[in-house]
């Protein structure tokens, strides 16, 4: 009975040095992050009124002109595009050096069809090299299936295989230069991504989700927030809008807010610039309460861009995230 005594007295004694790591696991845990919402996409025009009327034209069924806390503006599902005047034409990839934006996009119910009315309407259709050694076409499903490297690209040739000439993506250019996306999937037409550029997209993945709480997909280029996130780049593939070298699509990924999804794809050598004055100026989200938001990002040592202040009767503030993308708070109670 002593004996069973000083056993249970020693483990007593012990307890107080097995539970401080534990304590400090348990605060070093991050915070939960309050849901955060896409609240708008900030484009710059050199005339809002007329670029907010072109987006219903491609997308009827989603797309409405509006005005939003004074500026023009497209609703499309719950958010916006929203349009803020400047004098000359916005730099964009095509005219200036890349930013962390690439382009944003929707999801068709039959991209081809689509594509087909954007051609009768005069719409211009940003076109894609089918391959290092091919031509131009407006579909990914023009080009050769599996977005091949060119060594690819020949073997498939060689085998006879051909172009399924069925669903894809494509792109529109739109007003000032703006790069939109015509993509199919599932059975309505709806505003569906921001797409990114990212020197690491894992490590960038793991950013939005720690910092904003984003949702990180299952499966591939889902990995959870911790692991080593500095993946090789993969070769370069096809359809691209470069003839040569191609287009690096690997690694890649995604985070969700509700079914909004920032989409990922590799910048390799680093080197983009920051986003403002650019055709995306930035992305937003809307918070309950931005107060509370910036101070807990200021602690975990995020840039802060633009500190809170008044948005015409709103509140706002502007942090910075991965390569440099502006990403404003919008708060909305």
């Amino acid at each position: 009975m002593r004996s069973r005594v000083v056993v249970v007295v020693a483990l007593l004694a012990a307890a107080p040095l097995l539970s401080p790591p534990r304590r400090l696991l348990l605060a070093q845990a991050p915070p939960a992050v309050a849901p955060m919402h896409v609240h708008h996409v900030h484009l710059n025009s050199v005339n809002p009124k007329a670029a907010a009327a072109y987006y219903p034209r491609p997308f009827p069924a989603s797309a409405s002109t509006t005005t939003f806390n004074g500026e023009e503006a497209v609703r499309t599902g719950n958010l916006y595009l929203l349009f803020t005047p400047v004098g000359t034409p916005p730099p964009t990839e095509l005219t200036g050096p890349q930013t962390a934006v690439w382009h944003f996009g929707w999801n068709t119910p039959d991209s081809r069809k689509y594509n087909e009315r954007f051609r009768a309407m005069g719409l211009e259709i940003a076109q894609m090299w089918d391959a290092a050694d091919g031509t131009l076409v407006d579909m990914s499903s023009d080009t050769l299936p599996g977005l091949p490297t060119q060594e690819q690209i020949l073997e498939l040739r060689a085998r006879g295989v051909k172009p399924t000439r069925q669903g894809g993506f494509g792109y529109l250019r739109g007003p000032d230069g703006a790069l939109i996306e015509n993509a199919q999937a599932g059975q309505v037409e709806r505003f569906n991504h921001i797409h990114m550029y990212h020197e690491h997209p894992l490590c960038a993945m793991q950013w939005y989700a720690r910092h904003l709480g984003a949702r990180i997909p299952p499966g591939p280029g889902g990995a959870a927030p911790g692991g080593e996130c500095k993946q090789p780049y993969a070769p370069p593939t096809w359809p691209s809008f470069a003839k040569f070298p191609g287009f690096v699509r690997e690694p890649s990924g995604a985070v969700f807010f509700d079914d909004v999804s920032i989409s990922i794809r590799p910048w390799p050598g680093g080197g983009l610039v920051g986003t403002r004055g650019h055709i995306v100026d930035h992305w937003a989200l809307s918070v309950s309460d931005v107060t509370a938001e910036i101070a807990r990002l200021r602690r975990e040592g995020v840039t802060i861009l633009e500190d809170i202040h008044a948005w015409r009767g709103m509140r706002a503030a502007m942090i910075e995230g991965p390569d440099r993308v502006a990403i404003e708070l919008v708060e909305v109670k």
